[in-house]
């Protein structure tokens, strides 16, 4: 009989153990750059807090690190990858490139800084969501080419996602480009104001939701 109390209690404690580890939060850090940070926005209105609020509404158990540095290039992500992956770290967003494309960098050097970012993420067993940029025409075509081609390359290479949409896709296909840069930009043009960032959380949540489901 004592058999049979302790088995049961060992069940019972196996399935509650169990419970727990189903419902374990999630913890994805994003590393990015002032797009990510929240540049010229109140703490709230930013890309990550907006973020974690979207996927909590859609019934995830995960909270978001804010791992975006406002000027950072992808050297400037790759040097820090390390550390960002902290052991309690499950999933990483990785939306770089926009500082390299102002500062019209060879996409050689910027495909090789995300290639090691990816491949700290695998080392470490991280979950990963690539989140691409746009370059401008302005730099011609085989610039252009070689830069946004990169990160399909790279998500091919590694067996990562690629989110559907670049980080301000969603707004640059506004057709009214004018309208749209004046409801949803700040005033430089480059980063989003707080109903900017509400179009990019709606439109690259699913896949963000994707990869919190894929680090359960």
């Amino acid at each position: 009989m004592a058999y049979g109390v302790a088995s049961g209690a060992l069940k019972a404690g196996v399935v509650i153990g169990l419970a727990g580890a189903a419902s374990a939060e999630v913890t994805v850090a994003a590393l990015g750059d002032s797009l990510t940070q929240g540049y010229g926005l109140a703490q709230s209105d930013g890309f990550v807090p907006r973020l974690e609020a979207w996927l909590q509404e859609q019934g995830a158990d995960v909270s978001v690190i804010n791992a975006g540095v406002s000027g950072d290039t992808t050297a400037g992500g790759l040097s820090r990858v390390e550390w960002t992956l902290t052991p309690d770290v499950d999933a990483m967003i990785v939306a770089l490139g926009g500082n390299d494309l102002l500062r019209g960098l060879d996409p050689g050097a910027s495909r090789e800084n995300l290639d090691g970012i990816l491949k700290a993420a695998d080392v470490a067993g991280v979950e990963v969501l690539l989140v691409g940029m746009e370059a401008p025409g302005n730099y011609g075509a085989d610039y252009k080419r070689a830069f946004d081609g990169m990160y399909g390359e790279l998500s091919e290479k590694w067996g990562v996602p690629l989110a559907e949409s670049s980080f301000l896709g969603a707004l640059m296909q506004i057709e009214d480009r004018q309208a749209a840069m004046r409801e949803f930009m700040q005033s430089d043009g480059i980063h989003p104001n707080a109903e900017g960032v509400t179009v990019i959380v709606e439109t690259l949540g699913p896949d963000v939701l994707d990869l919190v489901e894929r680090a359960e």
